[in-house]
């Protein structure tokens, strides 16, 4: 966010929906007490939450401690530097870092529009790059903006406001004649008002086409000294140029130069703010609705990864449809918080996510589970249960491991999919349901079908729309805000200072292959953040096997870790030896904390040694 000018928080959704807060201070504070500078009277909001502060050009956002985390784009972060659009959530508040005022409706006027363009030489034009204020716009600008700012805070009819704001353009300015000209492009406005110094406002004005144009392609503020001379800047705010304005001298001699450019350039960028006022409250909704979207889908799926953003964007095109999903991947990489996305950006949002492990059951017990069964279907059935489909019904039904169901409950899957109703068990009562089926599995399905142990039939019902969940060895770079997310996690429910990770812990993390994928990785930033001896996370807190790269997992390496054991075992004796047995004294010489050392020779059976 290098050299962004007039940046700025613009509340989208919460209790300051609609309020902007200007972030060009050294620090800007946030939390629950009066005294931040962004004030959030908000239970989940801590009192000193967070704070932005400028940091090399940069604005980097830094949560203080907050006992319910703040969160980047729905990533919970420590510390951040923050870039343009970037979404901020503090408690219920929902926050987009933006430059400008949002885009305004009011461009789309219909006014009917008379122009009589003149030609000029295109070399003739010369200009600046628009500035953000009216910085050495002559000893008038300050006059001129305190004018300005009196017109933004009263309430008067739109056109009022132009012709006020040309009136300003021609006291400070040596132009006879000027005009606003909205929307449109080239020769085409949507509205137009002009004003003649002395004949007063007026809808049919003359202005220089190449002149006009090229403002409006550009985005540039320019000037044209040739006759009649002439200048124009943009009317432009978050992005957009919205139209031009304009103005001329009716004197051959005059001659423009850098300080009227840039005193007419604040004109314009003020008027491009106040212009955007009457539609901001209609754009803060659709944003809002949009980001809200996003915010749900990636609230659970924590990663930045090209990998994980591709997954993160078929998730947002599948979620509206109702088409089935088919999830793949290895354990533990996700597969169900994708599936819960899915569901909570889909129009069954509302309604019930019912999810079934097909592995965790016995055979005998999916059929019932599934489908339900009627009162003394079989020994037990003493009253009618409804299946998870039926509980399903109008919502989500998650089926994980779907590949374990048998051949039976198969066949009966298939049927219910095919015409949306299904048999209970010792039932012969069609019960009809309406739902969205999302299934996952770790196995190999096309194998499964070679084999047999799969219908053909039922994997192409399954298999509409593909999605896999990449593991966590593919997406590396991942892997440091996973941890940082776990530790501010677990940090909390063990009642413990937030636990920072050292760079030597997230080198050995990045390392390691975590065959596991996030359960494996989640277990171990638990257990690093129970057995931790300080508040930050250290290599000798983490699993053994995360220490050793995972090398003893990995085809041909045994007798390299084998080595590198027995390396360990050799220099901990030796300096054991030399401490005269103590092992204070031995971890002090190695460097370790006693404890890391305890443990290790705990692990390497050096205790009885």
């Amino acid at each position: 966010m290098d050299n962004v000018s007039n940046p700025r928080l613009v509340a989208i959704a919460g209790r300051l929906r609609g309020v902007c807060f200007p972030v060009e201070e050294d620090n800007v504070t946030i939390g629950r007490e009066p005294s931040n500078r962004v004030s959030i009277q908000d239970p989940l909001v801590s009192r000193r939450h967070g704070v932005i502060r400028r940091s090399a050009g940069q604005f980097i956002l830094t949560d203080l401690g907050s006992r319910n985390g703040t969160f980047v784009n729905g990533v919970p972060v420590k510390e951040r530097a923050l870039a343009v659009g970037d979404e901020i959530r503090i408690g219920d508040t929902l926050f987009v870092l933006l430059t400008a005022e949002p885009p305004s409706a009011a461009f789309t006027s219909t006014s009917t529009l008379q122009l009589d363009t003149r030609a000029i030489a295109a070399s003739s034009l010369t200009g600046l790059a628009a500035p953000a204020d009216a910085a050495g716009a002559g000893p008038q600008a300050l006059d001129l903006l305190l004018r300005i700012n009196k017109l933004l805070s009263s309430a008067g009819a739109l056109k009022a406001f132009e012709e006020e704001i040309l009136r300003l353009a021609l006291e400070v300015l040596p132009a006879d004649r000027g005009a606003i000209l909205i929307g449109g492009q080239k020769e085409s406005f949507h509205r137009v008002l002009g004003l003649d110094r002395n004949l007063g406002p007026c809808d049919s004005v003359s202005v220089v086409s190449e002149l006009v144009n090229r403002v409006m392609n550009t985005g540039a503020a320019l000037i044209c000294n040739e006759r009649p001379p002439s200048m124009a800047a943009p009317l432009q705010a978050f992005g957009r140029i919205g139209g031009v304005i304009y103005v001329e001298s009716a004197d051959a001699s005059a001659h423009f130069h850098g300080e009227h450019l840039q005193a007419l350039t604040a004109l314009g960028a003020i008027t491009a703010l106040a212009f955007g006022q009457p539609g901001a409250i209609e754009w803060l909704e659709n944003e809002d609705r949009r980001i809200q979207a996003e915010v749900n889908l990636n609230h659970n799926l924590v990663g930045e990864s090209r990998k994980m953003l591709d997954v993160l964007q078929t998730i947002l095109r599948v979620a509206p449809s109702g088409a089935t999903v088919l999830i793949r991947g290895e354990s533990g990489t996700g597969k169900e918080m994708a599936a819960r996305a899915i569901h909570r950006n889909s129009s069954r949002a509302s309604r019930p996510f019912v999810a079934i492990n097909c592995a965790a059951l016995p055979e005998q017990l999916i059929e019932s589970e599934l489908f339900g069964h009627e009162k003394g279907a079989f020994t037990g059935a003493y009253i009618q249960k409804k299946g998870r489909l039926e509980l399903a019904d109008g919502g989500t039904l998650f089926l994980d491991e779907v590949a374990d169901l048998s051949l039976a409950c198969q066949a009966k899957l298939l049927r219910m999919l095919q015409e949306r109703e299904f048999e209970r068990v010792g039932g012969n009562r069609a019960v009809r349901v309406d739902i969205r089926l999302i299934a996952a599995t770790n196995k190999d399905l096309e194998g499964a079908v070679r084999n047999g142990s799969f219908r053909q039939d039922l994997f192409y019902r399954l298999n509409v729309v593909p999605l896999s969940m990449p593991p966590l060895r593919e997406r590396r770079e991942d892997i440091p805000l996973l941890a940082r997310h776990f530790a501010a996690r677990y940090s909390t429910q063990c009642k413990r200072p937030l636990m920072k990770i050292s760079p030597e812990a997230i080198a050995c993390l990045t390392q390691y292959d975590w065959p596991g994928n996030l359960r494996e990785l989640e277990n171990a930033i638990e257990r690093a953040v129970v057995l931790a001896s300080s508040e930050t996370i250290l290599p000798e807190d983490l699993p053994e096997a995360a220490i050793d790269t995972g090398a003893a997992s990995s085809v041909g390496l045994g007798s390299f870790h084998d080595s590198v054991r027995e390396a360990k075992r050799l220099t901990i004796l030796k300096a054991v030896e030399q401490a005269g047995g103590s092992i204070a004294e031995a971890a002090a010489a190695l460097g370790l904390q006693r404890t890391y050392l305890h443990r290790l020779m705990k692990n390497l059976d050096l205790k009885r040694s």
